[in-house]
């Protein structure tokens, strides 16, 4: 058995936590987000090996280095089946570019590969805990439907969950807003940010110390594990390790790129690298939300408040929760305000890091050139992600090609007036999205101010 891994805040004023811990506390007592003590290492020997696994196996081999002592090896693996009963494409697009389809779980996101697990780990937990959990999320499109639809129906557990009506398609809407039971979803009239802002405010709220709080969002380190597992997916399947039989494996780097706006998601690359993964170069590709790659080329880190509304509207972030994370893993130290108290080692990061702004005007011809040239329907956030690795290829590639894979997020059937408008197609309905229209929706509204949404927490979890 593996030793216990430990969890630290970014704020570095709290004792380090079990996974169990970190679950449960979503956010950390000091108000910083918690990472791994130690990364336990997958050797080269150990990743050619996962080569031929399937996705619950790769899943099982990498998330046991941190459950040890939350979760036994026989639960996890039953675990690991039960969420990821779904196919994980990865597509030739041309020469040795790649996509990962990360769009076949029950809400067609990305998010479901963590969300599910997260279900699961917390529904084992809560058996051995007396009373109810109480599950805050904002989201700006995907996160919501995919953590609604893995809690619903979880003993013991209530979500809610906030999200802005004016920043959402209407199928990402009504993934939320049609499944009621324990999930209470709220429409907050603002942005994203805001919706964050209050989620983030609830956890230090003396006032709901009777309500035990946690989160689904990126702020809780059980949505960064399981993502990290699909870029060791990608690189296993696509490359492997290269090498003779008797001989010591050696491995082909990738360029791996990722849509970001929380950057929860390009997180769990940075884990699976800190593990060993060879990722030569982490291309990170935001919407007109260009605070990260401002901050990366000059050092100087501003919110953009409010966010500026894209079609990528999962990525429509201002002051991403995830940077944090991101500038403590390069020695730095940034607290929830967003100030950086200490400087990361920016260099260092440059080095690993491409970071590129994408505008909606780019986003659309990049919809329309994937599909014109390679017969690939993207959505707006895989356009992002695409467009960003094609500048990557232009800037920087100039010897031989690298391996390399970029992240498709969500269903191109989630947006289909966008997909009809600029391309003329409408993309085929996934199983998980038939019928949706006709389900009926129930949601509250409120104001972009966190008194009436304490009253109502109080009101309706006081003694859960």
């Amino acid at each position: 058995m593996n030793e216990p891994v430990h969890f630290y805040s970014t704020n570095r004023n709290v004792p380090t936590a079990t996974l169990g811990e970190a679950l449960l506390q979503g956010q950390a007592a000091d108000r910083g987000l918690f990472l791994p003590r130690e990364y336990p290492p997958l050797s080269a020997d150990e990743l050619g090996a996962l080569a031929d696994r399937t996705y619950p196996e790769i899943a099982h081999a990498v998330l046991r280095r941190y459950t040890a002592g939350a979760f036994d090896d026989a639960t996890l693996k039953r675990l690991c089946e039960d969420a990821y009963d779904y196919d994980v494409p990865l597509e030739h697009v041309t020469g040795r570019r790649h996509l990962m389809r990360l769009d076949r779980g029950p809400t067609a996101s990305f998010k479901d590969f963590a969300a599910r697990m997260m279900a699961s780990w917390m529904s084992v937990l809560m058996q051995n805990e007396d009373g109810e959990l109480v599950i805050l999320t904002a989201t700006s499109g995907d996160t919501g439907s995919a953590v609604a639809h893995a809690y619903h129906g979880v003993e013991r557990v209530r979500v809610v969950v906030l999200f802005p009506p004016d920043e959402v398609s209407g199928r990402q809407r009504k993934q939320m807003t049609t499944i009621a039971g324990n999930v209470t979803t709220i429409a907050v009239q603002g942005q994203f940010d805001d919706c964050q802002a209050m989620v983030k405010r609830a956890f230090a709220d003396p006032d709901l110390a009777s309500i035990r709080l946690t989160s689904a969002n990126s702020i809780n380190i059980g949505r960064l594990l399981p993502q990290a597992v699909y870029y060791v997916y990608a690189y296993v399947k696509l490359a492997g390790a290269i090498g003779g039989r008797g001989t010591r494996p050696t491995l082909e780097p990738i360029v791996i790129c990722v849509p970001s706006g929380n950057f929860g998601d390009m997180m769990g690359a940075v884990i699976a690298r800190k593990m060993g993964l060879p990722i030569e170069r982490l291309v990170i590709a935001t919407n007109a939300n260009d605070e990260v790659p401002i901050f990366l080329s000059t050092g100087k880190y501003e919110k953009i408040a409010p966010s500026r509304v894209c079609i990528s509207n999962a990525m429509n972030v201002g002051h991403p929760s995830n940077l944090a994370r991101l500038v403590d893993v390069y020695g730095g130290w940034m607290d929830e305000t967003g100030t950086v108290r200490e400087q990361p080692d920016l260099e260092q990061m440059r080095r690993d890091i491409y970071a590129v702004s994408i505008s909606d005007d780019e986003t659309r011809a990049t919809i329309r050139d994937a599909f014109e040239r390679y017969g690939v329907i993207l959505e707006p956030h895989g356009a992002v992600g695409w467009a960003g690795l094609e500048r990557y290829w232009r800037e920087c590639v100039t010897d031989s090609e690298p391996l390399a894979v970029s992240v498709e997020t969500a269903h191109p059937a989630k947006f289909p007036e966008e997909i009809q408008a600029t391309i003329g197609v409408n993309p085929e309905t996934p199983p998980s999205l038939v019928g949706l229209e006709e389900r009926p929706e129930s949601y509250e509204t409120m104001p972009a101010e966190y008194e009436p949404f304490r009253d109502l927490l109080l009101k309706r979890f006081q003694y859960a």
